[in-house]
């Protein structure tokens, strides 16, 4: 297990797809997991319990990230409960699908919450994490955006800008909080999650549109977060796990 047995890491939206994955592989490499939920309380719960079942300590615990308030209660518990916070994986988002050539379509309510969810929930987290950090002399926050914010193509427009702001804001978070804290993003392409539900044309449109000519398991996507943890000499970086779909 190494340099990471023993930390403590709190993952947002950690009881489905790519934050169950990234839950139980840190837990697998001996971190205590903290597994955020904002509605799906039963599952984050069934996260935690099956990271306890790998001998790890485990906490659910509830806050909309969008809440700053809730978001500052939520990282003093895991501090208090877990002993510390060593690393953040700011993995919630809200998406609604709007086609792209939709404009009346994406109100300002879709607008709102898209960045409400993920650009400010991942500067609240952050902000909130970065004294607990700071206390233990290091940390590293992974956030996930998406290739959207790339393309600007996604399940709406107001996700694809959100996404982008997610990149440009690790990149301002990792100047700023170096060189004792680390921020990095993951990008991915389709990852089949419970967001593809109803969607599998679109799914089934950018698989084929992808040179690998495959989507991502959420546990792929978690193994590129593992490598990320692990590496001391990155920082400010926007990883691509797309199976070639932005080439």
């Amino acid at each position: 297990m190494g340099k990471l047995e023993g930390k403590v890491a709190l993952v947002t939206g950690g009881g489905t797809g790519i934050g169950r994955a990234t839950a139980l592989a840190f837990s697998r490499e001996g971190i205590d997991v903290a597994v955020n939920y904002s509605r799906s309380k039963a599952e984050a719960e069934a996260t935690a319990a099956e990271i306890e079942g790998l001998g790890r300590k485990a906490m659910a615990v509830c806050a909309d990230v969008s809440d700053d308030a809730a978001v500052r209660n939520m990282v003093d518990q895991v501090a208090t409960e877990l002993g510390q916070l060593d690393i953040l994986v700011n993995n919630a988002g809200w998406t609604k699908y709007v086609p792209m050539e939709d404009l009346e379509g994406l109100n300002d309510d879709a607008w709102d919450r898209c960045f409400d969810v993920n650009v400010k929930g991942t500067f609240h987290c952050s902000r909130a994490a970065v004294p607990k950090m700071k206390a233990n002399g290091a940390g590293q926050i992974v956030n996930i955006a998406s290739i959207a914010g790339l393309i600007g193509r996604g399940s709406s427009m107001a996700y694809a800008a959100s996404k982008a702001a997610v990149i440009s804001l690790t990149k301002s978070l990792a100047i700023v909080l170096a060189p004792e804290i680390r921020v990095n993003a993951i990008l991915p392409g389709v990852v089949d999650t419970r967001w593809m539900v109803g969607m599998e044309l679109f799914m089934e449109a950018n698989v084929q549109a992808t040179p690998l000519k495959k989507g991502a398991q959420p546990e792929d996507v978690a193994e590129v977060v593992m490598g990320v943890v692990r590496s001391d000499m990155m920082t400010g970086q926007n990883l691509v796990v797309d199976g070639g779909r932005t080439l």
